[in-house]
């Protein structure tokens, strides 16, 4: 399979004309896709509208839109409304978060995250919607990164949106999945050769996710304890985090690709800012 390089973004920090001018260099520079996250920030698919009403071509996806956030008639009825209003360029990535994000911080039930998954699934797909419809169905990826989650992706969507993962982990979810999947597989990128500035940046960024256990949990599956993970130690942030010269960061990239990807998605992080800026020269450096 062809390899595309998409680009995945957190934009809550840029305004929204700024978010539109991002997203208009990213097509200028051939990106094959843009991503948008889900946090406490913007709603992804009032964000992707947005982004597609200033752009023209390029395709975008939520990454990931939370399941336990919208009922699954509604998570159907905002992703159809974009892609039928983007021409089709739209995929909807769907994912069950974290239990710090859903339940202790939104006070929503968090439980049995793949039974809940298979019947939101299920749901969606009996859901009606009475709009015009897009051209073509909406792809749908899962964040999947355990085995259950990942042979879930193969079996009911278009593939996989591993995310904070290795290239050790595109061959493993390359192995569950099998060959006919699509694994878009978000990797963060850092265009500086100073190790000390890229592991404290890094780091930083890193502790965000930190205590979410669907990550720990693959993050110890990969081989790295929880002294790596808290510490971070700077073996858990290189794993993590591609820095150095564009050679370097070509590599690691490349390395997905041998794995079995067939989009990565950079996160081009801000050597002194993390992923509250955006490194515009690494971001033309790293272009298709």
């Amino acid at each position: 399979m062809a390899v595309d390089r998409g680009c995945w973004a957190a934009p809550d920090a840029l305004s929204g004309a700024d978010a539109a001018a991002f997203a208009r260099r990213v097509e200028d520079l051939g990106y094959s896709q843009l991503w948008v996250n889900e946090t406490f920030g913007r709603d992804p698919f009032a964000l992707a509208a947005h982004l597609g009403a200033v752009t023209s071509t390029l395709p975008l996806a939520a990454g990931i839109a939370n399941v336990y956030n919208r009922h699954p008639g509604v998570m159907k009825q905002g992703a159809y409304t974009v892609a039928e209003q983007t021409g089709g360029r739209f995929t909807l990535g769907l994912g069950v978060s974290s239990p710090v994000i859903v339940s202790k911080i939104r006070g929503i039930p968090y439980d049995k995250p793949l039974s809940f998954m298979r019947s939101y699934l299920d749901a969606m797909d009996q859901a009606r919607y009475t709009a015009v419809p897009p051209p073509d169905e909406v792809p749908v990826v899962l964040a999947a990164l355990g085995p259950r989650m990942l042979e879930l992706a193969a079996e009911r969507t278009a593939g996989a949106h591993p995310y904070n993962t290795t290239p050790e982990h595109t061959a493993f979810a390359r192995s569950v999945m099998g060959p006919d999947s699509q694994l878009c597989v978000e990797q963060k990128v850092m265009l500086t050769t100073d190790a000390e500035q890229a592991r404290a940046t890094g780091g930083n960024v890193m502790k965000f996710y930190t205590r979410a256990p669907g990550y720990r949990a693959c993050w110890n599956r990969l081989g790295f304890d929880d002294d790596d993970i808290d510490g971070p130690s700077d073996r858990f942030v290189d794993a993590m985090v591609a820095w150095g010269d564009v050679d370097a960061i070509e590599r690691r990239l490349a390395e997905h690709a041998d794995a079995g990807a067939t989009q990565i998605c950079i996160q081009v992080l801000h050597p002194s800012a993390g992923s509250a800026a955006i490194d515009h020269d690494a971001l033309a450096a790293l272009a298709p």
